[in-house]
């Protein structure tokens, strides 16, 4: 059931991107009359290689689409995760084993290419079964879907019928955007080969309109072959294969990556000459490695989702993909922290929020009104430097020091903390601790330190964070800080071996007060610390 006309009119006032997508298929279906019964969202993949992070990224925003579309219309939605598993085998992959084997089989349909790790009927059998579990896994609601099966069960045959009938057509949209020696070899159709199996790239020799078939000079025989082009006997080139895809199934809405906004243009050609309006679309920015570069596979650069997982909550890596999606963003390990503490920043707020503003906070599309309760005490980067600060190695030191700031809180009670108790462990080890490098203090700065002791002994046992925190601007002002962002600094260089840190006045509450003065002490009686 929709929502009331005064909570959609909030949804669309907030201008969340979602909502703004949504808005656009309103108008589709209203356009369409009743010729629309659902609306059918498709996400595309190819199993060619495993699931990554580009998939999760487009399943989970193409996701959020439908909620705020389901949210502002009663028309049922539907999403579709297509695979392209008849696409020809072009080449074998590093990572995989059975090199050798694979080899004989470049040029095949991707189901009928052995499985290399002998799990599966085929190739893309094993990597469509990683697809279904790598999206169960998140809890996304899907439909999976098999090219292999859609051709060979007739499905595609009504649009690839008209395909041939506008062969010509078809071949003046594509032909400009090819180069020479490829526009002599072209063909929107791919024939499967009857003797050999292989999904074939040839010029075609003759058409049959009537009869739905094509012919093809065989390049190692030099016969001509006649296949018809339904029922699984040849495949659709990919910008037209994408076009007939989308009139055959009628999709509504695919969003793709920036890379692919001209393979749009095309396709979206393709299915007006088919008699179809293309899909309502998106395109999104593709992320930068560490270096500003674009992210590559075949490169390795960037950061991959298990990866990300290692460090940080799915609900963060949800985040990342919700904000500015088309601005380009590095996707590296050094944005997880502050991804997972916008999270929590964000959910703490969502609470409180209503109307527009709810609808506007990432939370509501990651979760809609059922987000998580539980409240998180300490952020990710306070627990990164708790973890610095006190050489923790296990989980249950912390728990000893997040106990005695939060004495409600326990690993029971707060799952989502206890989460990121382990991920601040990992994600210190590998990326902070090689890093540290700790400064020796001047005299001017061992005094200031002394007299900020002296500030922190002088507060009453029921002191908290905001009592402390005046207690180090107290201290900064008094030895002639202009700017007291260098007094933080040098705390952070002394005490934590880093650039930068967390407010100060919240690590002491949570590391403790008695153990900040010993640690301060220490970088007074040994002239500084040692990583």
């Amino acid at each position: 059931m929709t929502a009331s006309p005064e909570v959609i009119a909030q949804a669309l006032d907030s201008k969340a991107w979602p909502f703004q997508e949504a808005e656009k298929l309103v108008k589709r279906v209203e356009k369409a009359g009743n010729n629309k019964d659902h609306v059918l969202f498709e996400t595309g993949y190819g199993p060619s290689g495993l699931p990554h992070i580009g998939t999760f990224g487009e399943v989970a925003r193409t996701t959020m689409v439908r909620k705020a579309f389901e949210l502002i219309s009663d028309v049922p939605t539907r999403l579709i995760a297509f695979s392209d598993d008849m696409d020809g085998f072009r080449k074998v992959p590093s990572n995989l084993p059975n090199q050798e084997m694979l080899q004989n089989y470049l040029g095949m349909p991707l189901t009928k290419v052995p499985d290399p790790f002998g799990t599966h009927e085929s190739f893309a059998h094993h990597n469509n079964d990683r697809l279904c579990k790598f999206l169960d896994s998140f809890g996304f609601d899907y439909e999976f879907r098999s090219a292999t099966e859609a051709y060979l069960s007739g499905e595609m045959d009504e649009t690839l019928l008209k395909m041939l009938a506008n062969y010509d057509r078809i071949m003046k949209v594509m032909l400009p955007t090819l180069g020479e020696e490829r526009q002599k070899t072209y063909s929107p159709f791919l024939p499967v080969c009857p003797r050999t199996g292989r999904v074939l790239q040839v010029p075609l020799v003759e058409r049959n309109v009537e009869a739905g078939t094509i012919v093809y000079k065989d390049e190692e025989t030099g016969e001509l072959v006649e296949v018809p082009v339904t029922g699984g006997h040849c495949k659709a080139q990919w910008k037209a294969d994408w076009a007939m895809r989308w009139v055959a199934l009628d999709v509504d809405y695919e969003m793709s990556g920036k890379d692919l906004y001209e393979s749009v243009k095309l396709s979206s050609s393709i299915a007006r000459i088919l008699g179809s309006e293309p899909p309502e679309g998106f395109n999104y920015e593709l992320f930068l490695d560490e270096n500003g570069q674009k992210i590559s596979k075949s490169k390795g650069n960037g950061l991959t989702m298990e990866e990300w997982l290692q460090y940080g909550t799915p609900e963060s890596l949800a985040l990342y993909m919700f904000q500015a999606p088309r601005k380009a963003k590095k996707l590296y390990f050094d944005v997880i922290p502050k991804a997972v503490d916008d999270y929590l920043t964000f959910l703490s707020k969502f609470r409180e929020q209503e109307g527009k503003e709810k609808f506007a906070n990432p939370i509501w599309h990651i979760h809609s009104d059922n987000p998580p309760e539980e409240d998180v005490p300490v952020t990710f980067s306070l627990l990164l430097n708790l973890v610095s600060a006190s050489n923790a190695h296990d989980t249950e030191t912390l728990w000893g020091y997040i106990s005695a700031y939060a004495p409600d809180a326990t690993p029971a009670d707060h799952p989502l903390l206890d989460q990121l108790v382990s991920y601040a462990l990992v994600y210190y080890e590998n990326f902070v601790k090689p890093t540290k490098k700790y400064r020796t203090p001047t005299e001017q700065e061992i005094t200031a330190l002394e007299d900020l002791i002296k500030e922190l002994e002088g507060l009453p046992e029921t002191a908290e964070a905001g009592d402390y925190q005046t207690a180090v601007f107290t201290v900064g002002k008094a030895h002639n800080y202009e700017n007291l962002r260098e007094w933080f600094q040098t705390l952070y260089e002394i005490l934590l071996g880093q650039q930068q840190g967390p407010r100060m006045g919240s690590f002491i509450a949570l590391y403790g007060r008695s153990e900040t003065i010993n640690l301060m002490r220490q970088v007074i009686e040994t002239g500084g610390l040692q990583q």
